[in-house]
């Protein structure tokens, strides 16, 4: 299926993944709501998406919203504006075709639970990854329309680790997160039952970037000890994977996809030569 005209929201789409997948869509010619914290980097992501849409002669409409999702009134407020500016009649049975439910973070690590501050780390977390990841899902099914047009694709970017205890230090919040993510994403496809929405799980491994270097702690030892030997994906790899999931016809639905690097074996079990053995 062709994204060819196809109205997108992204949350987190300022850098990394969601950026990755705003330039990607938008290739194929869809139109972009684009929410994140940052103006400046949102703007910017809008820039290459127009560079890129000019250069292409492929055009697509993009439209920049700076909104926190631990704020639920404020996403609800830029997803109204977003369909207004798109021009979809949400009244009247119009509805964005895709939302793109990828803003999140890891904070703290490595150190444990216990030492994590319930504040800054701990409840940033939660309120990001659990009560955005549902703010944002909840604004799409009505301010975006999805629910009245019982029609529409949510694809939530969650993670291999919800699926397996981390083997790393520091992540039993960023693991229950995620963990309530996939639940959550299984319990509202299974709600949305007598609807043509689809509600579809990505889940990335580790991917090079901030992400990662903010998880793992800032000190440049230790990203590199992590990183090192295998052969990360990156941010574009992600998006690919998502195009193909939203791409399938509305009949198909692919309802979860792990996206790892070839050396991630298993979350904790790296092939740490595959580097090296494959430079």
């Amino acid at each position: 299926m062709s994204l060819k005209g196809h109205n997108v929201l992204i949350t987190g789409a300022s850098m990394g993944i969601g950026r990755a997948i705003a330039l990607a869509f938008a290739a194929e010619g869809a139109n972009l709501a684009l929410l994140a914290r940052s103006h400046d980097k949102l703007q910017k992501v809008a820039d290459g998406v127009r560079s890129g849409s000019t250069t292409t002669g492929t055009e697509v409409r993009v439209h920049i919203y700076v909104a926190d999702v631990r704020d639920p009134s404020a996403i609800k407020k830029a997803t109204s504006a977003a369909a207004n500016d798109l021009g979809i009649d949400v009244a009247s049975g119009g509805t964005f075709d895709i939302l793109v439910n990828n803003a999140g973070l890891a904070l703290g690590a490595p150190a444990p639970f216990w030492k994590q501050d319930i504040s800054s780390d701990i409840g940033t977390m939660i309120n990001t990854n659990i009560l955005g990841f549902m703010a944002a899902a909840h604004a799409m099914l009505n301010e975006g329309g999805m629910a009245n047009a019982k029609r529409g694709t949510i694809l939530n970017v969650t993670s291999t680790t919800g699926l397996e205890i981390p083997p790393f230090p520091g992540e039993a919040v960023y693991h229950a997160s995620k963990a309530c993510q996939e639940g959550f994403t299984n319990a509202l496809r299974t709600e949305l039952v007598g609807t043509n929405v689809r509600v579809l799980a990505l889940r990335p491994g580790v991917v090079q970037g901030h992400f990662h270097e903010q998880r793992v702690g800032y000190d440049e030892s230790e990203y590199d000890g992590f990183m090192d030997g295998i052969e990360a994906l990156v941010a574009e790899d992600v998006a690919s994977a998502a195009k193909w999931m939203v791409g399938t016809r509305e009949g198909v639905s692919i309802k979860a996809l792990d996206v790892v690097p070839s050396s991630q074996r298993s979350l904790p079990v790296f092939d740490r030569e595959w580097a090296e053995r494959n430079s």
